[in-house]
């Protein structure tokens, strides 16, 4: 078959050579090269038959459906394969539609990748992102959306190289406002995406802010880092994993609702949200994210247990090239309930910025 999308051939799933040959490329990656894992580009071009094509272009499968069911066999052995003989790969899924189980094992009906793009957070988020703050508490749902479907697949939240190439832009220049807010603009959505429920993949380039799209020809720009603005997002981002790796509350229930809960998600007016992550026998951590430039003296939010917060990451802070609008390190619960939680913090918000508190 031929590929109207991308003028390539299309792979018959159903001869066994071609299975084969498929199947000896991807052990071959983590064999010989011992790679981490593999992420198949478009999966659905594969699973439909009548992908990109009219009537009368596609033949239905025997049982005069539209699912390719060789591609879907083929899928399932090869994820069956390398979850067998390599123990701890990682297989993902490019996939953007509704395809059932994709990130479900096999012998449940799924596919059998570890985990799938989340495709729909992509696309709310950065559509929100580029938007004037000014206009964003008018499209508040793009960022709240992603939870009512969260949990049906295991997802990677992807900022990828599909995000900055084709005319696309760089990340830093998708953002609204002069440089400050567009650098204030990208550190919120790292924190934002850092802190949601999911495994994140950020590309190559995107951590120091470049302001040219990806180039395969060519290196990164490095020597932006010369500059206050690129390196204090580079030392942001530092910071972001750093904290990612020591608190088992922005991974361990990445999978599990019981990990997340809302603190404030209607508050469109101001464009705030709040929620909390928790992990087993640890305390929770409290995110609290401003998307516009306006900031806030004192904003009450619920918390869920009582004591002192230490400030952990404040975005805005003036070593990534904020305006250092914070809470001097920390807050002190009062038994003010608030959120329908039985505690509450009184929080100075920064503008276009996140915080993360733990108490």
């Amino acid at each position: 078959g031929f590929h109207p999308d991308w003028n390539t051939l299309i792979f018959n799933y159903g001869r066994n050579e071609v299975r084969d040959f498929l199947l000896s490329s991807a052990r071959f990656w983590l064999d010989v090269y011992h790679i981490d894992g593999l992420r198949v580009d478009a999966v659905a071009s594969m699973l439909y038959l009548d992908y990109s094509r009219r009537d009368g272009e596609w033949v239905p499968n025997p049982y005069g459906g539209r699912e390719n069911l060789d591609a879907v066999r083929f899928l399932q052995d090869c994820n069956k394969m390398l979850h067998g003989d390599y123990p701890g790969a990682v297989t993902i899924a490019e996939e953007s539609t509704a395809w059932p189980g994709v990130s479900r094992p096999v012998y449940a009906g799924g596919l059998g990748f570890t985990m799938k793009w989340d495709m729909g957070w992509m696309n709310d988020t950065l559509r929100y992102f580029r938007r004037d703050p000014v206009h964003r508490k008018y499209h508040h749902n793009e960022l709240t959306f992603r939870q009512m479907y969260a949990y049906s697949e295991n997802f990677v939240l992807p900022l990828s190289h599909d995000e900055v190439v084709h005319g696309k832009r760089s990340l830093l220049e998708q953002m609204p406002g002069d440089v400050w807010q567009k650098f204030a603009n990208l550190r919120l959505l790292y924190g934002y995406q850092l802190t949601l429920p999911g495994k994140q993949l950020l590309f190559m380039g995107n951590e120091i802010g470049q302001w040219r799209e990806w180039n395969h020809d060519g290196e990164i720009d490095w020597y932006l880092l010369q500059e206050p603005l690129h390196s204090g997002l580079k030392r942001f981002v530092t910071d972001l994993n750093r904290l990612y790796r020591q608190r088992p509350a922005l991974y361990e229930r990445d999978f599990d609702p019981d990990g997340f809960h809302w603190i404030d998600c209607d508050n469109a007016e101001y464009s705030l949200l709040a929620f909390f992550r928790t992990a087993a026998e640890q305390p929770p951590l409290v995110v609290i994210a401003n998307f516009t430039p306006v900031p806030h003296e004192a904003v009450r939010f619920g918390v869920p247990v009582s004591g002192t917060y230490r400030e952990l990451i404040n975005s805005d802070s003036e070593l990534y090239g904020g305006s250092n609008w914070g809470n001097a390190g920390g807050v002190t619960s009062e038994d003010v309930p608030a959120h329908g939680l039985p505690h509450s913090i009184v929080v100075r918000v920064p503008p276009l910025g996140m915080l993360i508190f733990e108490p």
